[in-house]
């Protein structure tokens, strides 16, 4: 069964490289392969859904909608011209501005606010956004580490070593994780500077636009609160947020329908629900709970503690580049409950403290996503959105912008944690 699932796994990805228009058949046909076969029982199934990524996007994108609709994301980007000084510049500060926001709420819904923004600023200087949209996305991937709330790994981390909110920036008298992650963040400038530097097309906003209707980044605004409000709450469900995200977009038609009496419109938002990019992380959600039912993680994440062996820094280098390598292609929430307890009981048998290891492997298992188009939940997002603008994005065009974010990001991010830890 082990083997079976693996090859299915390895299938499945390589078909949506080589194939990328039916992503959302091919998971969802390996995820139904896994059940018919009892690669991972049926009972499972409803756990290894993630029920709150789903209703978040779901709930954000009929907001993002009338966010849309109200003109806000012109005004921002109206604004943001006049700030900068060529196209290069705009892509630099859309891509730090996600990831400031990123820091402290969900990558995905980072990205279905921030995008907006980037695709208005594209269509008025009438060029291609698929730089700026990929490189928000990453950018919300890369920040989402720096704090106790902005991923969900990082909040798995908290719970289980007893960390709060503090402890990201100070713990124990060092300087925390959040520090790594910001160095790697500006260490990702000089990145898009070389990727992007072409682009000195030299921008300005000949006149603001007005917004029609500001109820919908009233909600924006109200969301971002609420869900940072949640991360404080202590033993909430594990679909609050979807919940936060479900009632405010419940609660926007309503006041929309109540103001404009137009039924069509409410009916328009709920098409708007991008409904591939939905599908796709349904049956990838299953997928990686086949091959964690089937016990792939175990494996991979004992192969890491047994290779590293007692050479702390051959066993941190290891958790690093190999959570990397294994976040391209695994959803990285599996794979760190698995390493929490595994680094542990390594690091008591070592007599060290573990959260040099527990830093190392955070950084590599939120970062490492970044390699790939499917390797998170927000590049997910975004290419779904750039997709809906007409625009296919292959694995090569992703990887042109994720591999030198990630690789320059986790070596920065990689060395200052070792330093200091």
């Amino acid at each position: 069964m082990k083997i079976a699932a693996l090859v299915l796994f390895i299938l499945m990805y390589v078909l949506m490289i080589t194939k990328p228009k039916y992503r959302p058949f091919y998971a969802l046909s390996v995820g139904l392969i896994y059940l018919i076969t009892g690669i991972l029982p049926f009972h499972a199934l409803p756990g290894t859904i993630n029920w709150n990524v789903l209703m978040m996007i779901s709930g954000t994108m009929i907001i993002v909608d009338y966010f849309i609709e109200s003109r806000m994301p012109l005004l921002m980007a109206d604004i943001l011209l006049d700030k900068s000084k060529n196209v290069m510049w705009v892509t630099i500060y859309m891509s730090l501005f996600s990831g400031i926001i990123s820091a402290f709420i969900d990558n995905v819904a980072t990205v279905l606010m921030v995008a907006p923004v980037g695709l208005a600023i594209c269509k008025k200087l009438k060029i291609n956004p698929v730089g700026m949209i990929l490189s928000i996305a990453v950018s919300s991937n890369l920040q989402g580490a720096a704090t106790l709330v902005g991923d969900t790994t990082s909040i798995m981390l908290g719970d289980y070593a007893h960390m709060n909110f503090m402890n990201f920036f100070w713990m124990k008298g060092r300087p925390g994780i959040f520090f790594a992650v910001e160095l790697g963040a500006l260490a990702t400038v000089p990145i898009m500077m070389i990727l992007f530097r072409k682009d000195k097309e030299p921008v300005q906003a000949k006149e603001r636009t007005k917004v029609t209707d500001f109820v919908p980044s009233a909600m924006l605004v109200i969301m971002v609160a609420a869900l940072i409000a949640a991360s404080f709450i202590p033993d909430t469900p594990s679909v609050t947020n979807g919940i936060i995200c479900c009632t405010l977009a419940v609660l926007t038609i309503i006041i929309n329908l109540i103001r404009t009496r137009k039924t069509d419109r409410a009916a328009r938002a709920v098409k708007s629900l991008d409904f591939e990019t939905l599908l796709l992380l349904t049956g990838l959600f299953v997928v990686i709970g086949g091959i964690t039912e089937a016990g792939i993680i175990d494996d991979f994440a004992g192969l890491i503690a047994r290779v590293g062996g007692k050479n702390i820094f051959l066993l941190y280098t290891i958790i690093v580049w190999g959570s990397v390598a294994i976040s391209a292609f695994v959803d990285n929430i599996p794979y760190v409950a698995t390493m929490l307890p595994v680094l542990t009981v390594v690091t008591a048998s070592l007599g060290i403290e573990p959260y040099l290891m527990y830093f190392g492997l955070l950084t590599g298992a939120t970062l490492g996503g970044n390699l790939t188009p499917i390797g998170a939940s927000a590049n997910i997002t975004a290419v779904g959105l750039l997709k809906k603008e007409g625009h296919e994005v292959s694995f090569g065009d992703f990887m042109r912008i994720g591999v030198p974010f990630t690789l320059t990001a986790v070596m920065v991010g990689y060395l200052f944690i070792w330093f200091v830890w």
